[in-house]
């Protein structure tokens, strides 16, 4: 799955000022990253708030999305949550063939064993007809995928091709890059953790403040995936405050703020999520207006 190397983006789901689905935000989004030099697009990851959306929301999303991105990036559906057989029927049921992999968040809530984890997936990658990425955030689903149990489901599902590792640890992620088998990648879930990963042996990042400066993000993991050490350091060190500022006061609130200073989107979100506060919004700004990476261009 080379189409799933390097730097994807999980995007978020543009609402209009009434709460309906923004079609047009959705068309400049794909079209921003896109252009920014984004390799692939994950659509309804958790950034793009999947819980509060209906079914007809999900599929309108789904068709704006296939339909501005005609064709020109890989896509990822996000398919995920703790309900394991009727995840196993929405696969089945469900009309992949737009897509190239499903992103599917280990069970929230529930807090299975590693055991359970484990049944889990074989059940998903079993039902699925396209290959699964495991996601492992433990901040949000209240229990961590340990490296033994990914590196189990690698060796015994084929229909698992990698992780997206959001645990923020980067023993555990290289604990993983070092057992896996050759073929399984091990994709960064945690903007702050990207490079690091890339320069410990994973393939890339699924980024969320990626969509909102792409190309920078892009410079960025392409000269990690090249050894360019110094260089792609330099980079990171002009997008770390970035991420700070976009993470705090919870996702995707921030990367929405952000991407409405530049014109993308709306700041909406569904709660019980809240939009940005006013101060951050202004912090946001500043940071865009004096964000000044390395030059890109010649990087």
């Amino acid at each position: 799955m080379k189409a799933l190397e390097g730097f994807g983006v999980a995007l978020v789901t543009p609402f209009t000022d009434k709460g309906a689905i923004d079609t047009n935000a959705i068309h400049a989004l794909v079209d921003h990253c896109v252009d920014g030099g984004v390799d692939y697009l994950v659509v309804l990851g958790t950034t793009g708030e999947p819980a509060t959306l209906d079914h007809e929301e999900k599929k309108e999303v789904l068709e704006e999305v296939v339909t501005a991105n005609a064709d020109r990036l890989p896509l990822v559906i996000g398919i995920g949550g703790n309900n394991t057989l009727a995840l196993a029927e929405e696969l089945q049921a469900t009309d992949l063939s737009p897509f190239a992999a499903v992103l599917s968040v280990s069970p929230y809530y529930n807090r299975p064993t590693q055991d359970g984890i484990i049944k889990h997936y074989q059940v998903l990658a079993k039902a699925s007809p396209l290959p699964i990425i495991i996601y492992n955030v433990p901040a949000r689903t209240g229990s961590n995928v340990l490296p033994e149990t990914i590196i189990k489901l690698a060796y015994s599902c084929p229909n698992i091709l990698g992780v997206k590792e959001a645990c923020g640890d980067m023993q555990q992620i290289q604990r993983i890059i070092d057992g896996k088998p050759e073929q399984f990648m091990v994709i960064s879930g945690d903007d702050g953790t990207a490079l690091s990963t890339v320069l410990a042996g994973g393939v890339g990042v699924i980024s969320v403040l990626g969509q909102g400066i792409p190309k920078a993000f892009a410079t960025m993991i392409r000269l990690g995936r090249e050894g360019a050490v110094t260089k792609s350091r330099s980079i990171e060190d002009s997008i770390l405050p970035g991420i700070d500022l976009i993470f705090e006061e919870g996702n995707p609130a921030g990367i929405k703020a952000l991407l409405h200073h530049k014109g993308i989107c709306g700041p909406d979100v569904r709660l019980p999520l809240v939009p940005a506060t006013v101060s951050l919004h202004k912090r946001i700004a500043a940071y865009l207006q004096q964000f000044t990476p390395v030059d890109i261009e010649n990087a």
